[in-house]
């Protein structure tokens, strides 16, 4: 907490570092170069002062979350400009997938502001850690007392090459952002563990449109003549109501893009 860091670089090395220290690596050189890879491709910040550096791992003995605070923020490249203060790492195995998206429950999470903003002003590790376990209890509780839902107007696609954490953001914002407009909104996720909530043929012939926010190619065959709109797993977390509002207003452009 109130990690001491100056850019971007000395902030994955200090997460890095806090990994080996608590015995989740056998070669710390080996999983920063496939942090840097996943850098490489796009930046892992999401916005909003976060930042999700990940990788899976020959290196990583125990799948694992490290975190540190930057009062002071750094320069992470981060989609909206704004420095980020509030940075975790995922450590994951190359074998199995259900630790994937239980770390990824926490990055959804993060999605809520007020959630976030009290991570940042936590007094100590255990209040930081109460706080992740009172929010996880809350979001199942909401989970097993929601109705499900029927005759989805807009669907969408979310999906990343690492398919750890911002598949399952993107997700969780594009079907916030179309309950909060008033168009019923089903995401189907597609991470490196396959995919999941798969969208039925029932469903995508009822629909309306088809939202992909994705980094990897996803199955577009099913989606023919349908109108939909193609872009970037980040644009899906960072932009989701402009994303539904566009593809709404186009309505029948099956072209755009």
């Amino acid at each position: 907490m109130n990690a001491d860091v100056k850019n971007k670089s000395e902030a994955i090395d200090k997460l890095i570092a806090l990994h080996s220290a608590a015995g989740n690596l056998t070669d710390s050189e080996k999983f920063k170069e496939e942090i840097l890879k996943r850098e490489e491709h796009s930046t892992t910040a999401i916005g909003e002062g976060i930042a999700v550096p990940h990788a899976k791992s020959s290196a990583v003995k125990t799948p694992a979350l490290s975190l540190i605070t930057v009062p002071s923020g750094v320069d992470y490249s981060a989609p909206d400009g704004k420095n980020t203060d509030l940075l975790f790492m995922i450590a994951a195995t190359e074998d199995g997938d259900a630790h994937l998206e239980i770390l990824s429950q926490l990055m959804v999470m993060l999605m809520d502001a007020d959630f976030a903003n009290a991570i940042r002003n936590a007094k100590s590790v255990d209040e930081l850690l109460k706080l992740i376990d009172d929010k996880e209890t809350e979001k199942n509780a909401e989970e097993k007392t929601q109705p499900k839902k029927e005759g989805y107007r807009i669907l969408a696609v979310t999906a990343c090459p690492t398919g750890i954490a911002h598949t399952y953001m993107a997700a969780e914002a594009l079907e916030k952002a179309g309950e909060k407009l008033g168009y019923p909104l089903k995401a189907e996720t597609n991470g490196s563990g396959g995919a999941k909530n798969i969208l039925t043929k029932k469903e995508i012939e009822e629909c309306d449109s088809i939202i992909i926010a994705a980094d990897k190619n996803v199955d577009m065959a099913r989606f023919d003549g349908k109108p939909l709109i193609k872009v970037s797993v980040s644009s899906g977390i960072n932009k989701p109501e402009e994303l539904i509002q566009k593809i709404i207003d186009a309505n029948c452009n099956s072209k755009l893009q």
